[in-house]
């Protein structure tokens, strides 16, 4: 094995989501080390994780307490699979989570990542109305621009054509309705001054949903996916009132309602779940990422009492599962990682400190390339603009060029590691590990003034 980690990775290691010519001849990336809110570079280099690492080291680098957690698992039961058994991590992961989730949501059928949980959810939802006499209804609604995974079904979901395209055909039956971005709000809503109101908004935006209920016949839908805080886009937040509608509509066409929360739970919003922070209780929550804090793979979905119900009877069985599901390491590190989320108060330090977050990155606005800062807790997207009164997005070209072409290695090269992207339009996004502080918005801030000054002289 060589030293040489850079060469070697062009040569056998496949990145994902990644324009592999773009590393023919440049240097690969390699992060060696992480610390608290740091990463190191196998150069020794050091940079803010303003992503935690993708949505996901919520306690930070660096935890021993973790890495002892799957030591001592590993030595006691590395692994065992939970088809028709069980094993004591997977029991005590499940009933606390089971204990912080909303509602009856009390049964969790454990995956190794989001993806899965999402296929998880689809495929149950399916199956529950076919035990419960609506074989019809197999359908799902979700959001334009929203990712919900890579699997053919969690695929199926997301609403983003780039990503769909080259695998088509997928799985059929799957249908879309506007998001919450009122930034790019439709022009009719808004008032003789050009204001849109986030009430009138978000009824529209929920109505839209009913719509496409309708348009395929309620008879038909199974399950209205959505984030709490929609992420591809950037960090579109729900209007007051929204997801209370929501609920509404799916009770009366009984649809169910998943919250994908593989970003928005464990914390990121600064509650457990993101279905807490806005004051609603979906049927499933898919979720992953935080959970163990990144330190080992492990998703799951959370599913009510109500929709088990049907499979806890006589002979049914959900003929659907993963080897690595309920990991003995991995429950054991998500168990330990759940213990420094109540020790340390982790939910409520981003609760105290979001404002912060938020006020720091709207320092920005004095830019004339920022167009927006939207989030909430600690996850925002500052979205970027040629134009702030007409709010023109880039083109194409502006998006090579600029976004990817510059500001993406630049940030980098000036220690914040971050995601710049344009599914949608144009953003980049934040999500640092939930212990940031002020010292962490400043660093974000003052490399973003810098980054961004350069990107503005090359429009």
């Amino acid at each position: 094995m060589t030293a040489d980690y850079s060469k070697t990775a062009y040569d056998h290691l496949w990145m994902h989501f990644t324009r592999m010519s773009t590393y023919e001849n440049s240097p690969v990336p390699t992060i060696v080390r992480g610390e608290g809110t740091y990463i190191y570079d196998s150069n020794g280099k050091k940079y803010l994780d303003g992503l935690a690492g993708l949505f996901t080291v919520q306690a930070g680098h660096g935890r021993e307490e973790l890495a002892e957690a799957a030591a001592k698992q590993a030595r006691e039961l590395a692994f065992f699979p939970v088809w028709s058994y069980a094993h004591p991590k997977a029991v005590e992961l499940a009933e606390r989570l089971a204990h912080y989730a909303p509602g009856d949501l009390n049964k969790v059928f454990f995956s190794t990542g989001g993806g899965e949980a999402v296929e998880t959810a689809w495929k149950l939802a399916k199956q529950y109305f076919k035990l419960t006499g609506k074989p019809t209804k197999h359908k799902v609604i979700s959001r334009a621009i929203a990712y919900h995974g890579t699997p053919q079904g969690a695929l199926s979901i997301t609403g983003l054509p780039n990503y769909r395209i080259p695998f088509e055909p997928l799985v059929p039956g799957t249908f879309k309705a506007p998001n919450t971005n009122i930034y790019r709000a439709p022009s009719f809503l808004a008032d003789a001054n050009g204001r849109v109101d986030p009430e009138v908004f978000g009824r529209w935006a929920a109505d839209e949903i009913e719509t496409a209920i309708l348009n395929e016949g309620a008879d038909t839908v199974a399950a209205v996916f959505v984030e709490p805080v929609q992420n591809a886009g950037g960090c579109f937040t729900p209007p007051p009132g929204y997801f209370q509608r929501v609920r509404e509509i799916c009770d009366r066409h009984d649809v169910l309602l998943v919250s994908d929360e593989v970003i928005c739970s464990f914390g990121r919003l600064g509650t457990m779940f993101g279905a807490d922070k806005f004051g609603y209780v979906p049927d499933m929550i898919t979720c992953a990422k935080g959970m163990s804090s990144g330190y080992s793979p492990i998703g799951a979905t959370i599913i009510s009492d109500r929709i088990a119900e049907p499979f806890y009877k006589g002979e049914a069985v959900f003929p659907h599962g993963y080897t690595f599901g309920g990991h003995p390491v991995s429950a054991a590190v998500a168990l330990t990682n759940l213990d420094i989320f109540e020790r340390e108060g982790l939910n409520q330090h981003v609760l105290d400190n979001e404002a912060n977050f938020r006020k720091t990155l709207e320092k920005l606005h004095d830019l004339p390339i920022v167009g927006d800062v939207r989030g909430n807790g600690y996850f925002f997207g500052v979205e970027l603009v040629t134009d702030k009164a007409s709010k023109t997005t880039f083109t194409d070209e502006q998006c090579e060029r600029v976004l990817y072409g510059y500001l993406s290695k630049a940030l980098y090269e000036n220690g914040l590691y971050c995601r710049a992207d344009d599914r949608g339009d144009p953003v980049v996004q934040f999500s640092p590990p939930l212990i940031a502080d002020q010292g962490t918005f400043d660093e974000i801030e003052q490399i973003m003034r810098h980054c961004l000054t350069e990107a503005w002289s090359k429009i």
